[in-house]
């Protein structure tokens, strides 16, 4: 059996996963999140779940997949043939894969559609379109399935080449690239006139807020997709780690500079909202439609709507590769298959589900209230029952101490067996009650 493949270095994985953890939930969600749920009060609980709950789940998937140098579907199997059923373990294992399956197969219709928004800001388009009509009548419209189909080809182009020599090259200049026109976007952002109104609803808190459970749960809801746990993604990419590699100290850097990244987004774009009197808490059009209405109202948008859907486009092409990177591995590893020939068929199955979802947004929303609610968080609590409780706790713990400078105590033995798996039990539950979170 061929060598698996490795991350060249400790910051091409830190790259990597950033990457992937950030993707559009930072820079589309999180902005919108803020507003519509009160601004600087959203941040307290979201900060407390992101580098206590977060980070524990980092560790544990990224442990897990190290320490069987596997996927979900042969680690869960590995785990459960200790205990005489190996069939149950990789019947489990197919849940969190098939759940990021779903979302790379809806995600990529997202970047198609970014990628032609990047476009339209390149051919300076912004100046001659009404953003609201405008995309009402291209998404859900068979125009979209070009964008979508170039976005897997552009996914495709970076996986096929590996883990060093596609996702982390890839990454290593997407994500500064990404971080310094955010910066630059900034300082745009925070001189327009009318900004201090933005930036007062970002920092100063709304307290009464906090009052509120619906706050504590979006920011928890939030603070899970914002590292992108779910079973499968941030497992396959620990797999690749060699063993001595520091867990801990990689999934703070990741939870942190993806947070700096949510940031960044949210003083970008909320300020900008209240600068041209936008509604800051548009929901998810503020990305399609209040944007480019700030872009076209600006002096300079052109360069700077440019610049900003550049930036949305590294976010969501690092994040889709990681999607697409868990199909392909467990189809590589379950049947033998080159990374060619996986990469392949993952990018044309995905395509043909998908293009009844570019053409009727009814069935997008459907499609992807059935993966991100159900499926996903069902495979993060199935990951977090199977490592911490199945393989053991202790097990778990030693498996994440291996490589660390700081080894963790007994203590996080309980945050991750108890307290993280109840959390993530109840993000499952409270996401179909309310439809999601």
């Amino acid at each position: 059996m061929a060598e698996r493949e490795a991350w060249s270095s400790k910051t091409g994985f830190i790259l990597a996963s950033v990457g992937a953890a950030m993707g559009l939930g930072s820079i589309w969600m999180f902005p919108w999140r803020i507003g519509a749920y009160g601004g600087g009060a959203f941040l307290v609980p979201y900060f407390l779940f992101v580098f206590v709950l977060g980070v524990t789940g980092l560790m544990g998937e990224f442990a897990f997949g190290r320490s069987q140098q596997k996927g979900a579907v042969s680690a869960f199997e590995n785990v459960f043939r200790e205990k005489g059923n190996a069939g149950l373990g990789r019947t489990l294992g197919i849940i969190p894969v098939l759940g990021v399956s779903g979302v790379f197969t809806f995600y990529l219709i997202v970047c198609g559609w970014i990628l032609k928004y990047f476009w339209l800001a390149v051919i300076g388009a912004f100046g001659r379109i009404d953003p609201g009509p405008y995309f009402g009548g291209f998404a859900g419209q068979a125009e979209s399935i070009f964008w979508h189909a170039l976005a897997l080809i552009l996914t495709l182009a970076i996986v096929i080449k590996g883990v060093s020599g596609g996702i982390e090259a890839s990454n290593k200049i997407m994500m500064p690239g990404l971080f310094i026109i955010l910066l630059i976007l900034l300082v745009r952002s925070l001189t327009l006139e009318g900004a201090a109104e933005g930036i007062r609803f970002l920092t100063v808190p709304d307290w009464s807020k906090l009052g509120d459970p619906v706050t504590w749960v979006q920011a928890l809801g939030q603070a899970f997709f914002t590292v992108s746990l779910g079973g499968a993604a941030m497992l396959v990419y620990g797999s690749y780690l060699r063993e001595t590699e520091d867990i801990p100290s990689s999934a703070v850097h990741t939870a942190f500079w993806t947070t700096v990244a949510s940031l960044l987004a949210a003083f970008v774009t909320i300020p900008s909202a209240f600068a041209f009197g936008q509604d800051p808490q548009a929901g998810p059009p503020l990305l399609f439609i209040t944007i480019p209405y700030i872009f076209k109202t600006m002096t300079g948008g052109y360069i700077f709507g440019a610049l900003f859907f550049l930036a949305v486009v590294f976010a969501a092409i690092s994040s889709a590769i990681n999607l697409m990177e868990v199909p392909v591995e467990a189809i590589m590893d379950r049947f033998n298959m080159s990374r060619i020939k996986a990469s392949v068929l993952v990018a044309v199955l995905g395509f043909l589900v998908g293009i009844p979802l570019d053409i009727n947004l009814n069935l997008f929303g459907k499609f992807a209230d059935l993966v991100t609610i159900y499926i996903v968080p069902f495979g993060a609590v199935l990951a977090s029952i199977v490592f911490f409780w199945v393989y053991g706790v202790e097990r778990a713990r030693a498996q994440v101490n291996k490589g660390a400078v700081k080894p963790l105590g007994p203590w996080w033995g309980y945050l991750a067996k108890y307290v993280f798996t109840g959390v993530a039990l109840f993000i499952l539950v409270m996401g179909i009650v309310m439809g999601g979170i």
